[in-house]
């Protein structure tokens, strides 16, 4: 007997659904194969699914069994097949009848050797496509119901056993499915932070820069000794970022989803990431790939922040493989017969030592550092690199006074506050162009028609330009920063002391370095 049952197969963020075709017969030697490109993780499906039926008092046929997963074409990977594989051997044993019932469903969930249902990867885009493709409703591992089930308008039953699912399919058991209001879980989710800016004891010119990087989507790194507190501004920067929209939360969940980080009976992530990657990373691990392409941490990071401390202790390549997709906003990733592209819209923070002990330029202590040894540790960021880092930014050690002093300092509310006037205003400018929500984002076209400077200004970023030897690049980058700052003022014109302060985030470029 020949029976279908459907399951799904996740290609970079997206789903693709997947006949189980299941045939047992009596032609033949008695063996269970399965074709369509599956890999081991697939092939050794059939001694799961084998144990799990046997377990539950159902029998194996000892005849010719054949699962082809179809489209053939597309490689199968991982254990989510065993449920599909498993109901469809039962099915074409006549062990379950009303096979049209079990083609309403997408099924999916590994098996352990007793039956029990596991969790599996990319819960999210399946129910997407489900819906898409008008199932009527869709039975996976009850530790993923609650994310499939963000996705309206479709029937996501969540299930612990594959008794659970015989039964459901042979209307001997009712399955409730699984509710969630999306939008007031998400309107509840966001809260409050654990750390806040308040708790940074001065260092009010690098709360300013992050303020503009925040409002603009600007990326920034910060070069000061350690101890000056880099890691502590930029792990709150999160906290002063606009909350993510309902159309982020749901991209950046699918990305988690995929890659399977997000926790057990989670929804929609609510807080945009933050992910802080060693600098011991590879490339692949960084920007994504692998035989069965899976997203990196710049993906990972996607409408949220991605923070490398110590950059120049990353390797070279490393930190190379970011470059196009710092200006794409995404990465493909290609391989011999398919292509995916991976969201990366992220905002970088880097921090670094201005030299290997980490104290040259500093006002008390003295560098220890031979002769050029600061500026072969500085070559270890390429000049390309950081022509794409719009905020140059100087942390100076905190004074005593600061550190001891009782006084009460901006709290997030307040920065964040401002930081989403300002990207309001961007959402009312960017608002006919599609993709393009902050400054950061403008097109070399669209900087020509929104960053109108007069002659003064003009003037004054001729000589930066000429005394700082800035590339193009940079030209562009003080043009973007300069039109945040005047959004943060409320102006409609860029002025000259809005273009000043940008000039100065410019400070840090290979020319000045070492100064």
């Amino acid at each position: 007997m020949l029976v279908k049952t459907f399951g799904s197969a996740v290609y970079g963020v997206e789903a693709i659904t997947i006949a189980v075709e299941v045939s047992v017969n009596n032609q033949g030697k008695p063996e269970s194969v399965i074709v369509g490109l599956p890999d081991s993780a697939v092939k050794e499906s059939m001694l799961r699914v084998e144990s799990a039926i046997k377990d539950n008092h159902y029998h194996m046929p000892r005849t010719r069994v054949i699962v082809n997963l179809a489209p053939a074409d597309i490689r199968k990977s991982g254990t989510a097949f065993d449920l599909p594989i498993a109901i469809g051997v039962l099915a074409a044993s006549e062990q379950l009848d009303k096979p049209e019932k079990i083609e309403e469903y997408v099924i999916m969930g590994e098996l352990s050797l007793d039956g029990e249902v596991r969790s599996i990867k990319g819960a999210l885009p399946i129910a997407i496509q489900a819906r898409k493709e008008n199932f009527k409703g869709l039975i996976v591992p009850k530790q993923n119901a609650r994310e499939a089930a963000m996705v309206n308008n479709l029937k996501v039953y969540g299930v612990s056993h594959i008794n659970e699912v015989i039964e459901f399919l042979k209307d001997e058991n009712f399955l409730e499915p699984i509710v969630v209001n999306t939008r007031e879980e998400f309107a509840n989710a966001q809260g409050e932070f654990d750390i806040d800016f308040c708790d940074v004891k001065g260092q009010e010119n690098i709360k300013r820069a992050l303020e503009i990087a925040a409002a603009g989507g600007h990326n920034a790194i910060l070069i000061g000794p350690p101890g000056a507190g880099k890691t502590m501004l930029a792990k709150r920067l999160p906290t002063i970022l606009p909350p993510l929209s309902l159309q982020e939360a749901l991209e950046t969940t699918k990305i988690h989803s995929v890659a399977g980080k997000l926790p057990e009976n989670a929804t929609l992530i609510s807080r945009r990431p933050y992910r802080s990657p060693h600098h011991t990373i590879s490339d692949v691990a960084l920007v994504g790939g692998g035989g069965n392409p899976q997203p990196g941490e710049i993906s990972l990071a996607h409408n949220g922040v991605l923070f490398l401390d110590e950059l120049p202790e990353f390797k070279r390549t490393v930190l190379e493989v970011m470059r196009q997709p710092m200006e794409e906003r995404k990465v493909t990733i290609s391989r011999a017969k398919v292509a995916l592209d991976f969201p990366a819209s992220f905002m970088l923070v880097a921090s670094m030592n201005p030299c290997p002990c980490g104290f040259f330029n500093h006002p008390e202590k003295e560098c220890t550092c031979p002769p050029g040894a600061v500026q072969k540790y500085l070559n270890k960021v390429s000049g390309p690199l950081l022509d794409r880092i719009d905020l140059h930014v100087e942390v100076t050690p905190v004074a005593f006074s600061e550190l001891s002093s009782s006084r009460q300092f901006e709290k997030s509310e307040a920065v964040r506050a401002r930081v989403i006037k300002a990207r309001e205003i961007q959402a009312e400018r960017y608002k006919d162009n599609a993709g393009v929500y902050a400054n950061a984002q403008m097109s070399s076209k669209m900087l020509k028609e929104i960053c109108v400077i007069n002659t003064a200004s003009q003037n004054l970023l001729k000589i930066a330009m000429e005394r700082l030897n800035l590339s193009a690049r940079a030209y562009d980058r003080i043009l973007k920063v300069s039109r945040t700052i005047a959004d943060l003022a409320g102006s409609t014109d860029i002025k000259p002391e809005h273009l000043a302060e940008a000039i100065q985030y410019r400070s840090l470029d290979r020319e000045g370095w070492g100064a």
